[in-house]
């Protein structure tokens, strides 16, 4: 593929400038001015153009046979990207929905139906505490004590929430699929490799891009993309693919959506369901359930919670 090419390429993808891709397939600027130089492509970008383009024919190259065993993960990877837009569009729906009915119509001018302010930037920061609360971070209390990696990822959905509902406070729905697409690609690190040290500095970089907003030090526009880079990060590095990002926020939308049927506003809602919270109730449901929809959750919920 010629140079040339490529930047045709990259905008019918999305990507604004070359060095946007640049950073989504991880190579350094440096490379590509040399591919500018030369006027050509190496086969393995071309290869992941063909992919992201939907192309089932794959380009002629002496070193296929050497590349393909190399692909193979990158190819598994887009291959499920291509579901990505129609599961962000569906968790955006069910964001809205579930801000409609808790806050009444028009809670993106920041004011519910309850004349209370709406902060989602305070929601973010409030929940990222929560996140670190996951990790035996305190030198004073419990240091030998493991981190709560499920807890840890559902605190990361709650954020995952309130982000949605800024980024739709900023923008419509389309738009917000096409700005968080692209971040979505990324293999997230095995469990085994999670560096929880890192992931609490990086869950921390969530706050301060909320409170250089909030106090006017960064536009917000270019604070919903800086949110939306950091946020997947803190998601790669904390084990939390995508796929499965998506499937506890169905859970725990469903699951926020039960609480307000169930009187979480007037304080009569039960939130520990016997000996466990019912965060740890809806994981175990999320678990067990194969062809997952929303309905299917919320009725699992029910069954449960009528026990009580």
């Amino acid at each position: 593929m010629l140079y040339s090419e490529l930047k045709n390429q990259i905008k019918n993808l999305g990507f604004s400038k070359i060095e946007d891709f640049a950073k989504y397939v991880g190579v350094e600027i440096s490379d590509i001015l040399k591919w500018e130089e030369r006027d050509e492509v190496p086969y393995t970008i071309a290869l992941v153009v063909h992919l992201l383009t939907g192309q089932t024919h794959i380009p002629d190259s002496n070193s296929l046979d050497v590349l393909v065993e190399e692909c193979l993960p990158l190819a598994t990877l887009l291959e499920e990207s291509s579901s990505f837009p129609a599961k962000l569009e569906e968790m955006f729906l069910l964001q809205k929905q579930l801000n409609d009915n808790t806050n009444g119509v028009n809670w993106e001018l920041g004011i519910n139906k309850f004349d209370k302010e709406i902060n989602w930037l305070r929601c973010i920061h409030m929940e990222v505490a929560e996140l670190i609360d996951s990790t035996p971070w305190k030198h004073w209390k419990n240091i030998a004590d493991k981190p709560d990696m499920e807890n840890l990822h559902i605190e990361l959905v709650d954020i995952w929430h309130f982000l949605m509902s800024y980024i739709l406070q900023e923008t419509n729905i389309p738009k917000a699929v096409s700005l968080v697409n692209t971040h979505c690609i990324y293999e997230a690190v095995s469990m085994a490799e999670c560096d929880v040290k890192l992931m609490v500095k990086e869950s921390e970089k969530l706050s301060y891009i909320a409170f250089a907003i909030e106090t006017g030090n960064m536009p917000a526009f270019s604070g919903v993309e800086r949110f939306i880079d950091q946020f997947f990060r803190c998601c790669k590095i904390s084990g939390l693919s995508f796929n499965w990002l998506q499937k506890i926020y169905i859970g725990k939308n469903c699951l926020n959506k039960f609480r307000q049927d169930n009187g979480y506003k007037e304080g009569t809602y039960i939130k520990v369901w016997g000996e466990k919270e019912d965060n740890i109730v809806m994981m175990s449901v999320l678990e067990k359930v194969e062809d997952l929809t929303f309905d299917i959750v919320y009725n699992e919920l029910q069954k449960i919670y009528s026990k009580l």
